[in-house]
């Protein structure tokens, strides 16, 4: 096949792979610490990456949304081509963001601080909950989640610490706490997975689950500011495994969780979740 002629025929799908082969060749400049030089508070390499990535996503926007020019005829649709595309952008989407290697301190614990609002109300629904099950599973489910307002409350103290004093000692401090609110809420999910009563059991995991996929979220960016040895330390804490509580849990509404804190599409949002939890899987959570 003639490439220039295959540029020429699909100008989408090339440019496309030039924007991810950019945005990849980034994120490998960016973990070997290869900058470049300075772009504003970052490096060129970043600024390069993110700009690729703007231009891809507006690649990918919906075709439908720009004004359509009258045709003679109906195009034919090379569907070769257009699948093409998707899997391009699929693989894109799945790569790790070229600037959150290497991403500040004090912008995780921001992000981490921003998320508390949510966290917050996560828990304040845990504690209207029991009055909605059947009156033999509300005390199973209190008993589960007793605590959960003094982790909230601890966790929220150490982020808001940690965005006051970025420092070794104070991270140390976030990594126990995140990881034993994570160990409780784990716990939780295994006791309302107890529950026989369906709607009761519907109700009490769907409440829980709010506050593991905040907690899930606030440990991923924990762990991205973290040493490889303190990630180690946190897992070896991790005594009840994702893969215990993995049946308990809906990849859709984790999805909807974190696409409505981030303001982006769902389907982005759940691929961005299933990669967060292969990944702590792996780090051995």
């Amino acid at each position: 096949m003639n490439p220039i002629s295959n540029i020429w025929n699909h100008p989408r799908t090339s440019a496309a792979g030039v924007l991810i082969g950019v945005i990849t060749v980034a994120g490998v400049l960016s973990q070997q610490g290869v900058t470049l030089g300075n772009a504003g508070a970052g490096t060129l390499v970043t600024l390069l990456g993110a700009i690729a990535t703007a231009l891809l996503g507006l690649l990918a926007r919906d075709p439908s949304a720009a004004p359509q020019r009258p045709l003679a005829a109906p195009p034919k649709i090379d569907r070769g081509s257009g699948q093409k595309l998707a899997a391009w952008l699929l693989v894109a989407l799945l790569l790790p963001l070229p600037w959150m290697e290497g991403c500040s301190g004090t912008a995780v614990a921001q992000d981490i601080v921003n998320w508390t609002p949510a966290l917050e109300s996560a828990v304040t629904t845990i504690d209207s909950t029991a009055a909605l099950l059947a009156p033999a599973d509300a005390p199973i489910f209190s008993a589960a989640t007793i605590g959960f307002d003094a982790a909230s409350n601890l966790l929220v103290a150490q982020a808001r610490a940690y965005v006051a004093n970025p420092s070794a000692g104070v991270l140390a401090e976030l990594q126990t706490q995140v990881i034993a609110f994570e160990q409780q809420v784990n716990g939780a999910l295994l006791q309302a997975g107890k529950i026989v009563n369906p709607a009761s059991q519907q109700h009490a995991l769907a409440a829980i689950q709010a506050v593991a996929t905040i907690v899930t979220a606030i440990l991923a960016l924990v762990q991205s500011v973290s040493s490889k040895a303190a990630v180690a330390r946190m897992a070896a804490q991790s005594t009840i495994k994702l893969a215990a509580v993995k049946p308990y849990l809906s990849s859709t509404l984790a999805a909807q969780i974190v696409a409505a804190h981030y303001g982006m599409p769902v389907a982005l949002a759940q691929m961005q979740v299933a990669r967060t939890v292969q990944d702590q899987a792996r780090a051995g959570f």
